[in-house]
């Protein structure tokens, strides 16, 4: 199998736009929109001027061609280079790393398996700390914000990183806290930035149009293609204070959650096979639910209204 990557490039000086679909195999979204966006480039109805932009149309071929999220494992969790690689997402991390590392920008294009609007997650505010330091947040804030939906979400990584806490002192295994390190982590750790668009559910026929107008959008913020500069599309952000984790099979949804779905300080949200009962700690938002969760695989995540990222 190989990893097709096809770039444009301008003529004169810009920034270095990197643009990834079906990291998850089954989120085809992404690869439909770099495909037509492709096309336009090579038939001249679409022109970079500055800079460039490389489109891995398949991230993950073997997940793509199989239909599902994951080949051997998720290529969006524990990223860096492995030497020696023990599976098929390790080898493709290893063509991945590199060229994230010669880009400025990312733009990772996904879709869910539930339904919800669509949004944006951006990464932490500027900070030297020890989990994910970072200095372009004003630009990537920019960024996200102009690419379509008007729903913004941050704190991702430092939820994963509370959530393998707790899971260590359960006593249980995956500890690790770069287990929440994916591609736009990774990005950031590299010196760059970069988001994560959610274009909506698997099947639903407008997330390849969200995906296609992402695209234009990042290409028209970054001054890559001599188009009017997108407007401002976001309006609301929320912020992921918690990723909690199925610990059985047996897990159950107190009812079926949308992604989004408002809930009330005290509200039930999820039974554990045990009988604990997952209720919401504040008032808040259900981002992610999953119906039939994995044991040690994310159940759900817990948000709430942010005032990170106001209207100018």
């Amino acid at each position: 199998m190989t990893v097709e990557i096809v770039r444009f490039a301008g003529l004169e000086p810009g920034p270095k736009l990197l643009v990834l679909g079906a990291v998850h195999g089954n989120e085809t979204c992404g690869t439909e929109a770099i495909r037509t966006t492709i096309a336009d480039c090579r038939d001249g109805r679409l022109a970079v001027q500055r800079g460039h932009v490389t489109f891995v149309p398949i991230a993950n071929r073997k997940a793509y061609d199989q239909g599902t999220r994951e080949g051997d494992r998720n290529l969006n969790r524990d990223l860096h280079e492995y030497i020696p690689p023990q599976c098929y997402e390790d080898r493709v991390a290893n063509v991945l790393c590199p060229l994230l590392r010669e880009h400025d920008v990312l733009l990772d294009i996904h879709s869910f398996s539930g339904t919800g609007e669509p949004f944006v997650f951006v990464g932490p505010s500027n900070n030297a700390g020890p989990i994910e330091p970072f200095r372009w947040a004003a630009e990537e804030g920019a960024f996200a914000a102009c690419l379509g939906p008007s729903l913004l979400m941050h704190g991702f990584l430092a939820a994963h990183v509370r959530a393998q806490q707790g899971l260590a002192q359960r006593g249980l295994p995956g500890t690790s806290w770069a287990k929440g390190v994916g591609t736009t982590e990774y990005m950031r750790q590299s010196g760059g930035y970069g988001v994560t668009i959610e274009c909506g559910q698997h099947r639903d026929s407008q997330a390849p149009h969200v995906a296609r107008r992402a695209i234009d959008n990042a290409m028209a913020h970054l001054g890559l293609i001599d188009v009017p500069a997108p407007a401002r599309s976001a309006r609301r952000a929320i912020e992921v204070i918690d990723a909690v984790y199925a610990l059985a099979a047996d897990d159950r949804l107190e009812r079926p959650f949308v992604s989004g779905d408002a809930v009330k300080h005290g509200d039930i949200i999820a039974r554990r096979a045990d009988g604990e009962i997952l209720t919401a700690a504040r008032d808040g938002f259900v981002i992610f639910p999953q119906a039939k969760p994995k044991p040690l695989v994310e159940f759900y995540y817990f948000g709430i209204a942010s005032a990170r990222f106001p209207q100018p």
